[in-house]
């Protein structure tokens, strides 16, 4: 099975027709679809576990902050992403939730002028809006950095010796007595 052969195709909305409208879409997506995602995740494969991405979003026109009607759209966002555990280096699944809304604006010279002036998140109108690339996107920023076990099913073994390693510190000569053999006698 090829990338695109396994990727989800593209959920395309017209934003303002969506918030014009109030619609809501509600998805239920096998987790191993979201292929930008799988790098991060731990042992990937075309037959990965029935794990999926469960979103909804809701679209409404609200004022701006000049009080002009604006596209906005709100997502929730639940996955269990199986990681690395950074102590045991097992798999792990970690709960990612999220919650975030959307305001529209017409291009991105706007979007760059707006972003640093407003507290919500900017995206650009578009007939075209890819859900599914913004779904993967918050899945990607919501990654964490260190995934870990509460509590590791595996001892973990915190420290390591290797024998051979202690052997040749107690072989090597001392680097001061090596000089010492250097220094000329009067």
């Amino acid at each position: 099975m090829t990338p695109s052969e396994s990727s989800l195709p593209a959920m395309r909305l017209d934003v303002r027709s969506f918030a014009q409208t109030s619609e809501s879409l509600s998805g239920d997506d096998p987790l191993r679809h979201y292929l930008r995602l799988a790098g991060d995740l731990h042992g990937f494969s075309a037959d990965w576990p029935d794990l999926n991405v469960q979103w909804n979003i809701r679209g409404e026109v609200l004022p701006d902050a000049a009080g002009k009607p604006a596209c906005w759209m709100h997502l929730q966002l639940r996955a269990q992403l199986p990681m690395t555990c950074q102590r045991c280096l097992g798999q792990v699944l970690m709960p990612v939730a999220l919650d975030n809304s959307y305001r529209f604006v017409a291009d991105e010279t706007l979007a760059e002028l707006e972003d640093e002036q407003c507290d919500e998140d900017l995206l650009v109108l578009s007939k075209q809006f890819d859900l599914r690339e913004l779904l993967e996107d918050e899945l990607l920023l919501e990654l964490p950095l260190m995934p870990k076990h509460e509590v590791c099913p595996t001892e973990v073994k915190l420290a390591s010796t290797d024998e051979d390693f202690k052997a040749a510190l107690t072989q090597k000569p001392n680097a001061f007595a090596a000089l010492g053999s250097l220094k000329k006698a009067p």
